[in-house]
């Protein structure tokens, strides 16, 4: 009997010792379940607070879009004119796709061709056009002062910037066109800014108005850039302001050097920051190569005493071997190659001057905010959308006329390309860095092919 409960009580340990590993195994699986369940409800609340996290940041992108779009539409004010609202879906953005920079210029499409090409860049549908002309453009300043006759005399100035893209040939077609490529050309002088000079201090003095020109009785101010036209809009300024009856009576003297025209950087500084405020503020640019061959055969190649004299004499003496006695006295026949190694040259023997100064020293738009760019490949249409906008008389046209040189013919792609085929591959490469900020600036492609 006794033999027996001891048997029973081995067999019942044995029992429990095959069990306890199956026992072991269930509470090894059941502590890794636990933690899979831990595991997973720490990632969901992870997940929940970054969708938290990121509709939070959603929304504040959300409202500084909408603060810097306000902001904008306050600044756009300033010159005169703002966009009825669009309907949702119809050219939601004002920049078209080839106005954005290449910041990188390895990412630069190379182009043999250097006149700018925004003006075919936006098609305007037939359900865009039939929405505009329900939704016409309204030009509204307290300021400014511009009626609605002056502004269908702009859309009506724009008729033929259409003719080669439409049919109908629709002046409001064509000043929807216009109001966004000045929108984009704004849009990337702003980002140009902020990427290269956004270090750069936002007090404005003196010097960076002394090329700006005041007309007060259209509330203008006009930043001159040499070989854009600038003697012509000098004159057109002069009639504006009651100086002059007509354009083309004025003489290239009469307006360089008569001081009929004031300039910004005689005035206070309080009157400088209000016309800077409150004027309608523009330049005209142009392809910056083509525009420096234009001054070195105005002012070089051509006779002028006053330049040889100032920059022909010390460019002959420091860049040309052997030079005559005859072209040290007098300082003409300065070659093209001397006058790029005289612009290359970082000790120049003599200062730069205006006329082939890069624009963005000259007008100096990342500090002065213009209202109007213009393109001087485009001037016809362009200015004379300008003049109608500001309320000038509709007999008032920008004059075309060459009072230097009038026989020469005017300098083109063509006549640059003749003029840079004597330079070596390098000296294009360093006159483009030269002048890269502009090309960049004002939306200019690469004039050759190999630059980089």
């Amino acid at each position: 009997m006794v033999w027996m409960k001891m048997k029973m009580v081995v067999d019942s340990l044995c029992g429990r010792r095959r069990r306890l590993p199956c026992f072991l195994l269930f509470i090894l699986l059941f502590g890794a379940g636990g933690l899979v369940l831990f595991i997973h409800q720490q990632d969901t609340s992870e997940l929940a607070q970054a969708q938290a996290h990121a509709m939070r940041l959603a929304s504040t992108l959300r409202q500084s879009r909408e603060t810097l779009s306000t902001q904008d539409k306050e600044r756009h004010k300033s010159f005169g004119y703002q966009r009825a609202q669009t309907p949702e879906g119809v050219l939601t953005s004002l920049i078209p796709p080839m106005q954005f920079p290449h910041t990188e210029r390895k990412k630069q499409k190379a182009s043999a061709v250097s006149q700018e090409h925004d003006m075919d860049s936006l098609h305007v549908t037939k359900r865009q056009l039939k929405l505009l002309k329900t939704s016409p453009l309204v030009l509204q300043n307290k300021n400014s002062g511009f009626s609605n006759s002056s502004v269908f005399a702009a859309s009506s100035s724009l008729s033929t910037l259409d003719s080669s893209s439409s049919s109908s040939g629709s002046p409001l077609q064509g000043s929807w066109k216009f109001f966004s490529i000045l929108e984009a050309r704004k849009q990337l002088m702003k980002e140009i800014c902020a990427k290269y000079k956004g270090s750069i201090s936002k007090i404005i003095t003196r010097s960076h108005v002394k090329h700006l020109y005041v007309e007060d009785k259209h509330k203008l101010l006009y930043c001159q850039v040499p070989k854009t036209g600038c003697s012509n809009w000098k004159r057109t300024l002069m009639v504006l302001a009651g100086k002059a009856s007509n354009v083309q009576s004025i003489q290239h003297d009469t307006v360089h050097y008569g001081g009929h025209l004031k300039k910004l950087e005689s005035f206070s500084q309080k009157e400088i920051m209000h016309r800077l405020e409150t004027y309608k503020k523009f330049v005209f640019v142009r392809e910056p190569f083509e525009r420096i061959v234009s001054a070195y055969r105005d002012k070089l190649e051509n006779p002028n005493d006053y330049y040889h004299n100032l920059f022909g004499k010390p460019i002959i003496s420091r860049y040309r071997l052997n030079p005559s006695e005859e072209a040290l006295r007098t300082g003409s026949g300065v070659t093209f190659k001397e006058f790029i190694q005289y612009l290359l040259d970082v000790h120049r023997p003599v200062g730069m001057d205006i006329h082939w100064d890069q624009v963005n020293q000259l007008c100096h738009p990342c500090l002065i905010h213009y209202d109007f760019i213009g393109k001087f490949e485009n001037m016809g249409e362009e200015s004379n959308f300008l003049l109608r906008l500001i309320g000038a008389p509709l007999s008032l046209t920008l004059p075309t006329f060459k009072d230097r040189n009038p026989g020469d013919e005017r300098t083109s792609l063509e006549i640059t390309k003749k003029y840079f085929s004597q330079l070596s591959m390098l000296e294009r490469q360093r006159l483009y860095d030269f002048y890269y900020m502009d090309y960049l600036m004002f939306n200019y492609s690469k004039p050759f092919k190999d630059l980089y």
